[in-house]
This record gives structure tokens, sequence and C-alpha cells, in this order.
């Protein structure tokens, strides 16, 4: 039985109060696989036809028309090794994952920056509803993410793509209001992932919070100075920690001309943001964003939040 660490289950308490077992429940069990079809390699039913002819069974992702639910793949058996997923026909992506790029409403021939895009699951996924128009920056501070990244971008077949590897913070400064949509999936303490690896039990600490919190409020001002009057931000982590979701948030809104606006997407059944934690009150506008819970939709979690520039 995997133990979760001291002080974090306390904190789960505060956070889902009677849902906390239900939540702990779903974190325990295993993530259901799922994967985005890849429109930019050809038809969607027919691609998803010939995966259920090799016996997948596929369910609808509901927030997103070309995710599916994999009902029965084996343990043993790896997407990795079909010969679509070589093909760049499917792409292996978590379900609440697909959530950003879908509240970004991306649409061809704009001008998107994704901040910190390694390996490439929402970069690819914005470059598909594109259809290959318009212009993705896709960047990463990471060398060696970058790899996975360009890899990704190949093997599904983006053409309008411009790969960079720099700081995140760097870009308020260097294109100040060029981008329409700007997305930040920060870096985070990643506490959502834990079906997939409890990694992140592991590595708990609460002081790291506030360290990660300071990187998040850092990208997510760059990522707004160079979002054009009336563009859209969508900020994103797969952490439950409000220091890193609601808290950074509140910075932003507090500093600089935006607001949160409403996120509704069919399905997915998104808890609002918190209007406080341990003493801190956050602004009234995160409770616009949505908390994704294992619990209530069977995925990973995931934080999402739509935040448009005033014009």
């Amino acid at each position: 039985m995997v133990e979760i660490p001291e002080g974090l289950r306390e904190r789960y308490e505060k956070l889902l109060g009677l849902e906390v077992e239900a939540f702990l429940d779903a974190l325990l069990r295993p993530l259901k696989p799922s994967l985005r079809l890849n429109t930019l390699k050809g038809d969607p039913e027919e691609i998803r036809a010939g995966l259920e002819e090799r016996g997948l069974e596929l369910t609808p992702v509901p927030w997103c028309p070309w995710g599916y639910w994999i009902e029965n793949l084996d343990e043993e058996e790896a997407l990795g090794n079909y010969l679509e997923h070589f093909l760049g026909e499917f792409y292996v992506q978590e379900a609440s994952s697909m959530v950003p790029v879908e509240v970004a409403d991306v649409k061809p021939g704009m001008r998107i920056l994704d901040i910190a895009a390694a390996p490439g699951s929402k970069t690819t996924h914005a470059a598909q509803r594109m259809e290959n128009t318009g212009a993705v920056v896709a960047n990463d501070v990471s060398v060696h993410r970058i790899k996975a990244l360009t890899y990704n971008l190949d093997r599904l077949g983006v053409v309008n793509c411009l790969v960079t590897t720099m700081d995140g913070r760097r870009f308020g400064r260097l294109l100040p209001g060029f981008f329409q949509v700007v997305l930040v999936d920060a870096p985070c303490s990643a506490e959502g992932t834990v079906r997939k690896s409890f990694r992140a039990w592991h590595n708990w600490r609460h002081g790291s919070y506030r360290r990660l919190a300071e990187t998040q409020k850092a990208l997510l001002i760059s990522a707004f100075k160079a979002t054009e009057p009336g563009g859209v931000v969508v900020y994103s982590t797969c952490t439950f920690a409000p220091e890193e979701n609601e808290g950074v948030l509140t910075h932003l809104l507090d500093n600089y001309p935006c607001h949160l606006e409403e996120i509704s997407l069919p399905g997915l059944n998104g808890a609002p943001g918190l209007s406080s934690w341990e003493g801190e009150v956050y602004n009234p506008q995160v409770e616009r964003a949505i908390r994704i819970y294992p619990h209530r939709n069977e995925v990973g979690g995931f934080f999402v939040a739509r935040i448009r520039k005033e014009e």
C-alpha cells in the first residue's frame, strides 16, 4: 500500500472535505489510457476504425472531438509499439491534458505561443486545431526535452511550428503583444500525476510550493505581456496546490489589466477555483477557473484558467 506523505493527506482533507475518501481512492487507481487521433495524418474515423479492428475498445472523451479512452488495453501492451503511433496517426495523451487547448479555442491562422511546450501534447493539439496554418512557437528551456518535442512534431506532421529553446520568462520582453493565444502549462509539483507515477508523492516537500509559485508567476506575467490586447492566455498545471493555482492567478489579476472568463466544456465535471486557502484570500475571479479532480472525471488532476487581456 502506497503511503501518502505526512502533511499531504491533511491538505487534501482541507481541500476536499467530505469528498476526500473518493478523491484518494481515485488517486490510487491506475489511470485509464487515452489518446488523441491526429487529423493532420488522416481521417479520424478511418484511424479509429483501424484501431478498433486491432481490438481496441475506444470511448469518446466528451471535451475533445478527437480524444478517446481505451477500455481494454493489456497492461503489457504499449501503445508506442503500434504502427499507427509510429506513423503519427495518434498521440498518447492524458484526457485532462486535452482541456487547455480546447479552452483556448485555437483557430486556423492564429499566432500561438506554447511557452513550456515539451514533449508536445499541447503544441501538436494546437497545430491540429489550426489545420497546420498560422504559426505556433513551441518553446522549452530544456535542450533534453526539446528532442522529444521535435520528434513528436515531425511524427505528427506539424509544419506550422517554430521551436525555440530559452527561458520562457523572456518572451514578454522580446515579443510584447505579438501572440493571439499563449499557453502556459507551468512546471509544478505534479500532484495530479500520481495515477501514472507516485514520484510526485515521493518528492513532495511542503516548502516547494512557494518556490514553484515564483517561477509560475514569472512565466504567467511573461505570457501576459507577450499576448496582444484582447488576446487569451490559458494557464494550466497538473497540481492541486492552491499556492500554485489560485495564488498565482491572483498575483496576475491584482497587478495587470486582465480578467478570467468562465470555462464550460461538454462532459467535464470541474470544480470552481478556491476563494481562499490557509488564511490567504484570493481574487474573487479565480472561482471562474476549474479544478479537475480524478474522482469526478476518472482522469488525472488538472487546473485550468482562461485569462483575457484587456484591450
